[in-house]
């Protein structure tokens, strides 16, 4: 891991409920921060995620080069609505885009939404504003 990184627990954190369990997200909020994400990560806890919060609604589209692990992606609009759920595999370039603009993206452990029976149209509850 590059020295400048962050480590997990060096991120602000946030609690986040959708479909009555919750999530503990670390959160990436600044552009070095949403540019870091989960590189070089060598796993994630039952119910742990990254939070990407952006300053804008937009269609932010996302990749996976130097991510150990595969995860899925859940995309947010302003007020909480999931639209896209995506899986997405390690090391990887390929791009990841919502199908609507959003302000939030939540990548979680590969499967871990369906496993968890969370759908597009589902609301993420606790997202900062």
């Amino acid at each position: 891991m590059p020295a400048n990184f962050k480590k997990k627990g060096e991120f602000p954190s946030v609690t986040l409920t959708v479909n009555s369990i919750k999530i503990a997200a670390e959160v990436a909020a600044t552009q070095p921060d949403r540019e870091q994400g989960l590189m070089f990560r060598a796993s994630l806890g039952k119910n742990e995620g990254m939070l990407f919060v952006f300053d804008e609604i937009a269609y932010h589209c996302f990749w996976m080069k130097n991510t150990e692990i595969p995860l899925s992606i859940a995309y947010i609009t302003d007020n909480g609505t999931i639209t896209d759920i995506q899986e997405m595999a390690a090391e990887t370039e390929d791009n990841h885009c919502p199908t609507q603009g959003g302000k939030y993206a939540i990548e979680m452990a590969k499967g871990w939404f369906t496993a968890n029976g969370i759908k597009p149209g589902m609301q993420m509850q606790g997202l900062p504003r």
